[in-house]
């Protein structure tokens, strides 16, 4: 395959950004969509340029690390699928792809691709785990829990922190995410001693880091590529509220 990619590139946090045209070839539509990064990477240091800078861990779809908008939608084409897990198939020989970073205040551009979501680690610092006494591992996991909720927490717990929601939202919300951290604690019975207290503390870091409201156009849903449902969101309000008013 032969692609022409259209990247945006912006050496620090303060430069003025723009999009390059690049011309790659010999691209195998079995490569993933990082791969052809890469190709691209090392055609750009053969020919004694910066390469493209764009984040990356596992590469198996579990990190949330690379957060790209490809074509209009974070992290391509396909449904419920990682920048990392989408393979070249998805596109046509002598296409034209746009890659961008994700947009958002609360994520602020490092490098060309790259953008600091070190936000997110903030709201977790605030609630996104459990501090009670809920004994060895033996004496936690002998703790009943009936299947549908045990299903829903894990169901929630599938989120990785891509912030795809962020970047698909018309606010820039970060509730999905949120109530992604909160609904999977909150639900245990191991988390619900914190649950009013993790739920407005999250809630708050969320707010002080600038993220915009929810406004329920459920795009936020339709681009994750866990799935994570809105149902979620929905549980955060009625935590939030019943801690507030001292439900």
């Amino acid at each position: 395959m032969q692609l022409t990619l259209r990247v945006w590139r912006q050496s620090n946090p303060s430069a003025k950004g723009e999009f390059e045209n690049y011309d790659v070839y010999g691209i195998d539509k079995d490569m993933s969509f990082l791969e052809m990064m890469d190709v691209l990477n090392q055609q750009l240091i053969k020919e004694g340029k910066d390469p493209v800078a764009f984040d990356h861990d596992c590469r198996e779809g579990i990190c949330g690390s690379c957060n790209m908008y490809i074509n209009g939608r974070p992290h391509g084409p396909w449904d419920k699928t990682t920048t990392c897990q989408l393979h070249m198939r998805a596109f046509e020989d002598r296409d034209t792809i746009v890659i961008e970073p994700f947009r958002a205040n609360s994520f602020p551009i490092i490098k060309d691709l790259a953008v600091d979501r070190s936000a997110f680690d903030r709201i977790i610092e605030k609630g996104g785990y459990i501090s009670v006494n809920t004994g060895n591992a033996m004496d936690a996991n002998a703790i009943p829990i009936e299947k549908e909720i045990a299903d829903t927490a894990m169901d929630a717990a599938t989120c990785i922190g891509c912030g795809a929601c962020v970047a698909a939202c018309k606010n820039s919300s970060a509730m999905l995410f949120v109530s992604a951290k909160v609904a999977h604690l909150n639900m245990l019975p191991q988390g619900k001693v914190e649950s009013g207290e993790r739920a407005i503390s999250m809630v708050n870091q969320m707010d002080a880091e600038g993220f915009g409201s929810c406004t329920n156009t459920y795009a936020c849903e339709a681009e994750c590529p866990k799935g994570i449902s809105v149902t979620n969101i929905a549980r955060l309000n009625r935590s939030f509220i019943g801690a507030s008013i001292g439900g």
